[in-house]
């Protein structure tokens, strides 16, 4: 028993790392998308019109980013950047095989793809579900085509694919722990890798190979601008790990800070001003009357004289609905498929998802 959990704790000598290291540069990775969520989410809310694109365009852009910086990491020091961060690199799997410095063609293209784009798929997956759930609670019921019934089928099976997917990993996790399997997760055994501890001529092979990137000296128009193209990738990833050096502890209080323990005291927080009437509702009310209320202001939800326009159709709404983001009122369908579309209030540009729709019920109705 003491052999098989001799490599919970590394020594020296041992060039497998413990599976305290391997956890953790995992955790370090999955603290840092919902860090940067945070921030860009703060920025779309603080200027919508200007930042707003951000916020409703973030996975794509997290992918860029995670493509330039994995690859980079990948490229120089044959590791992801937080395997680089706890001084870890990948090595082809394979017995008798050296353990040196740098990954073949299709090792380094297999990780890049499963350390990138499989995150990617599984958050726009999970979206896909929490919409489809969305979609039956407010009883929706578009028109199906075949292809759509066979996708909502493959969306309904997803978690129990999750499930088995969780159970591999844990399988996995036991194995290594144990010593029966020289890689802690099936994406490393899926693209042929394990890791391995970064040794003294390891960092002498990265200085080598970053000071013969640095010639620009008898290269092409085409090698050129890719050098360039890898230098500012370079600098990103200097300047992340750099940041990330001094910010792990801040990282993981955001992670704590946003978690669902604390969303009752985050909306206390930092939930958003009551946005002013638009100025073409008040135009079209005698009176002065604002046809849009403020859920957030305590403003009556029954319908005034001659009811209540929507600010979408411009016509009387229809099984009414608010926006607890913003308090303005609109039609259901007309607001919902507005949501759907484009995730923010039409009025005032707040980020908004179909969860944030409030239905209002009147003693007449």
């Amino acid at each position: 028993m003491a052999q098989a959990g001799a490599h919970l704790t590394s020594t020296a000598g041992n060039e497998q790392p413990s599976v305290f290291e391997v956890l953790a540069q995992e955790s370090l990775m999955a603290a840092l998308k919902p860090a940067l969520r945070h921030a860009v989410k703060v920025l779309a809310e603080s200027n919508p019109s200007r930042f707003g694109f951000l916020w409703r365009r973030f996975d794509e852009l997290y992918l860029l980013l995670d493509l330039l910086l994995q690859n980079h990491f990948l490229s120089h020091c044959s590791a992801s950047f937080s395997e680089n961060f706890y001084g870890m690199k990948r090595v082809t799997a394979g017995r008798g095989l050296p353990v040196h410095l740098g990954l073949h063609g299709k090792s380094h293209w297999r990780s890049l793809l499963l350390l990138c784009l499989v995150p990617y798929l599984r958050t726009k997956l999970e979206a896909t579900l929490a919409q489809q759930r969305d979609e039956e609670d407010f009883s929706i019921q578009l028109a199906r085509t075949r292809t759509q019934r066979l996708y909502r089928a493959a969306v309904a099976a997803y978690p129990y694919v999750s499930s088995a997917w969780q159970a591999w990993v844990f399988c996995q996790q036991l194995l290594f722990i144990f010593g029966a399997s020289k890689t802690h997760s099936p994406l490393l055994w899926l693209a042929r890798v394990r890791l391995a501890r970064l040794n003294a001529r390891d960092i002498k092979d990265m200085e080598l190979k970053t000071s013969n990137t640095d010639n620009l000296a008898d290269k092409s128009l085409v090698q050129r601008a890719w050098w360039l193209m890898s230098q500012a990738a370079r600098g990103v990833a200097v300047s992340l790990s750099t940041s990330l050096s001094l910010g792990v502890f801040f990282l993981q209080f955001l992670e704590w800070w946003y978690s669902s323990d604390n969303q009752s005291t985050l909306k206390t927080l930092a939930s958003l001003p009551a946005p002013p009437p638009p100025l073409h509702l008040k135009e079209e009310c005698g009176g002065g009357e604002s046809r849009s209320i403020s859920a957030k202001s305590g403003g009556e939800t029954q319908p005034g004289p001659g009811g209540r326009n929507c600010p979408l159709c411009r016509r009387l709404c229809t099984n009414t609905t608010v926006l607890s983001t913003s308090g303005f009122v609109f039609c259901y369908r007309c607001i919902y498929m507005y949501v759907k579309a484009n995730h923010r209030c039409p009025v005032t540009g707040y980020p908004t998802e179909l969860q944030h729709l409030i239905k209002i019920y009147s003693p007449e109705s």
